[in-house]
């Protein structure tokens, strides 16, 4: 296959890139500067670009089989409205500008990502992909972001919406940060730890592209978490016996909420995300648990 990425030199983008990479593939990164290429994987080709600006990068983009769309500010700040303009305008016009390059009559796949965020704040109701989505900003966001994608429906692509959970990995994304207070003996639960972390490590979200990518029934909205998906207080108790460190020192919700502002209610609120579609079409994780998960990431 031929592979187009969008955020290829993201944590995401990167493992991405070096599994299809290894497993023969040819894979083409849409990079911002001359100077990122020394950040690709070995043997992606780059093309130059803004992803949010429509260009001569566009180009590129026929002849591709598959494209894989990554790009966009992380949500990992405190917002204000110049943020969440920024939030919105790196997905929403990257995926405008992505779809529009893909010539009409096309049948490739694009994978277009969103969040588990997608169904807003809830409690302990189990969501698959037919759940219906919130009503907070990035609820609001991750609807239009989506909807962007699937405009590509009109062209005759195949696409997928890849709700992702938080993504675990060594070299990137939310684990090392989360995994920071524990070395320093003052890990353990955020706010009443009772909310719901949906999550999936890395390895099994590169098999679900991979096994997606060859299953032509899969199409539209689809989960990529977990199928245990853990409360937050278990989580600290799983990091924190994966590194030997106590997990009870609690980070107060009001902290998060001054620190993270509006952000801040991410992590105090949560999700219990099901990944129907997946195991539906029989995909099987090799890490369908949080304990296997961290002894596979943080063992020494």
């Amino acid at each position: 296959m031929r592979i187009f990425i969008t955020g290829v030199n993201g944590f995401v983008g990167t493992n991405l890139s070096r599994f299809f990479i290894d497993a023969g593939h040819e894979v083409t990164g849409l990079i911002r500067s001359e100077q990122a290429k020394g950040q690709l994987a070995p043997k992606v080709s780059a093309v130059i670009g803004q992803p949010t600006e429509p260009g001569k990068w566009q180009e590129s983009v026929p002849g591709h089989d598959v494209f894989i769309n990554l790009a966009g500010a992380t949500a990992f700040k405190r917002w204000n409205s110049a943020y969440k303009k920024l939030l919105r305008d790196s997905r929403l016009l990257t995926t405008r500008n992505l779809v529009d390059a893909i010539p009409s009559g096309s049948d490739a796949t694009l994978f277009s990502t969103s969040g588990v965020g997608y169904y807003g704040f809830t409690e302990d109701e189990e969501l698959d992909e037919n759940s219906p989505g919130g009503q907070d900003f990035f609820a609001v966001l991750a609807k239009d972001w989506e909807a962007e994608a699937l405009n590509a429906r009109n062209k005759g692509v195949r696409v997928i919406v890849t709700r992702f959970g938080v993504v675990l990995g060594r070299d990137g994304g939310a684990l090392p940060q989360m995994v920071l207070p524990f070395r320093f003996f003052v890990g353990g639960p955020i706010g009443s730890g009772r909310q719901w972390v949906s999550w999936i490590h890395i390895r099994d979200l590169c098999r679900a592209y991979a096994f997606a990518s060859e299953n032509k029934e899969i199409q539209g909205p689809v989960n990529f978490a977990a199928p245990g998906p853990v409360r937050n207080r278990d989580l600290a108790a799983a990091i924190g016996k994966a590194l030997g460190r106590p997990s009870f020192m609690p980070a107060p919700a009001f902290m998060m909420s001054l620190v993270l502002g509006e952000f801040g209610s991410v992590i105090l609120k949560g999700q219990r995300v099901i990944p129907r579609v997946l195991l539906s079409k029989g995909f099987s994780f090799n890490f369908p648990d949080v304990a296997r998960a961290l002894k596979d990431l943080l063992a020494r």
